[in-house]
């Protein structure tokens, strides 16, 4: 099997004016209408996760260029925006939800913006986006013991199975934070893939737990989304998110050593980030 190389893109919210903690990580309905466009006339053609950890398991034939589309969280405007552009091209997609964050009878009332209801969610699902679980609090999984681990994890997949009448296979790791002991929970689980964020391709060698994304943000421009497509010069794009995640790692494990929960990490910015990290990590 060749060494396929695939970018999976990382999206959140879809937005014209968002709050200032999910504004770096949302991109305008205009951007992301224009990012659909260049997928299209550059040539590739969008799968579903599990449709990529099939091939990657079984051998079960890709397109030529493979490209994912995946969200984070749950945002309202991923059915108002997104969802008219990708049915206008027929591009599948994956979002992966926090159960706790969507509205409706589960709802914790942390959410940082207005985010997709049941209805709207199921919706989706019905036009063909793939449904994967994000927890239900939105954690870092990594810092809680093994009991609200495995809470948030079956809890989350329990809701959306009943939700929607079909079990979610693929996962997002909050924040990307992720370990081991965390990989292998999401394993026992139940689910058979799941996502960071490491900014870089996708590859077969990375495991079907560790899968990486490319981060596409406010700032990200028609050419660098060019080059998150190709795989060129990503180290240069983010090296600044690298920097952080390799110092913010050394601080998480010894704050996980002392059994210590720690606040959300401040974004690749300076704002808190109340989503998911940029700093190459996960979704």
């Amino acid at each position: 099997m060749t060494d396929l190389r695939v970018p999976i893109l990382m999206y959140h919210a879809v937005a014209t004016d968002p709050p200032p903690g999910t504004r770096a990580l949302s991109v305008t309905p205009g951007a992301f209408a224009e990012q659909m466009a260049l997928i299209a006339g550059r040539g590739l053609t969008p799968v579903g996760t599990a449709d990529l950890a099939a091939h990657w398991r079984t051998g079960r034939p890709l397109p030529r260029r493979p490209v994912l589309i995946t969200f984070d969280d749950g945002y309202e405007g991923v059915h108002r925006h997104a969802l008219p552009v990708l049915a206008r091209h027929g591009f599948p997609a994956t979002l992966f939800v926090t159960t706790g964050w969507l509205r409706g009878p589960y709802a914790t009332g942390q959410a940082p913006d207005r985010m997709l209801d049941w209805g709207q969610v199921r919706e989706l699902a019905d036009a063909g986006v793939e449904i994967g679980g994000h927890t239900h609090s939105h954690p870092q999984l990594d810092q809680l013991d093994d009991g609200r681990l495995r809470t948030e994890l079956i809890h989350s997949k329990e809701i959306l199975s009943d939700r929607l009448g079909r079990v979610p296979e693929s996962f997002a790791y909050p924040y990307g934070y992720s370990s081991r002991r965390v990989r292998q929970a999401v394993r026992e689980t139940g689910y058979a893939q799941a996502l960071a964020v490491g900014n870089g391709l996708a590859r077969r060698a990375q495991g079907p737990y560790a899968l990486r994304r490319v981060t596409v943000r406010r700032s990200t421009d028609a050419a660098e989304f060019v080059r998150l497509l190709d795989g060129r010069a990503l180290t240069r794009v983010f090296a600044r998110d690298r920097a952080l995640t390799k110092g913010y790692a050394v601080l998480r494990r010894a704050r996980r050593a002392g059994h210590l929960l720690t606040p959300a990490p401040a974004r690749a910015g300076g704002t808190p980030c109340r989503t998911c990290s940029t700093a190459g990590r996960g979704g």
